[in-house]
């Protein structure tokens, strides 16, 4: 399946987080949503652009916005990954691989990174190249130049 594109219906789903509680993103609805998936947790990379949107979480807060990091890892995984780097936002498990499928970002066998901006459930931007170093603030100054902040 291909890359979802702008102004496409973002995929509703059911998934757990990190702590094993139900996360739905249509419970999202009337927010600005940013899912950004990546390959692999503890990986340096991923580990990288984590950090970056922990160390930058607080312009997404004041402005309103959830962050939803997903990879096909377990929520045991995730847990880890998640006291390891003391990350505070939310990641979300897709261990069947369905979502990632869902989102056209399933490579071999890991999600591709990439991000989505989602809002009112439709797909408003999508990062198909993503430096893992200042995604954070790549991301937020898309949402400010498509006036999404909530």
């Amino acid at each position: 399946m291909e890359l979802l594109k702008v102004g496409d219906d973002a995929p509703d789903f059911e998934t757990v987080d990190q702590d094993g509680k139900k996360v739905r993103l249509g419970d999202y609805k009337d927010k600005t949503v940013v899912l950004y998936f990546y390959p692999k947790d503890n990986t340096p990379g991923c580990t990288v652009e984590a950090k970056n949107f922990r160390d930058n979480i607080d312009i997404f807060k004041q402005n309103g916005i959830d962050i939803f990091g997903m990879s096909v890892d377990s929520q045991e995984s995730h847990k880890k990954f998640q006291g390891k780097f003391d990350l505070n936002f939310t990641l979300l498990s897709d261990k069947d691989k369905r979502i990632t499928r869902e989102y056209g970002v399933l490579g071999l066998a890991v999600a591709k990174r990439v991000t989505y901006i989602i809002k009112n459930g439709k797909i408003m931007y999508v990062f198909e190249k993503v430096t893992p170093k200042d995604h954070a603030k790549e991301v937020f100054d898309r949402i400010k130049e498509l006036n999404l902040v909530n």
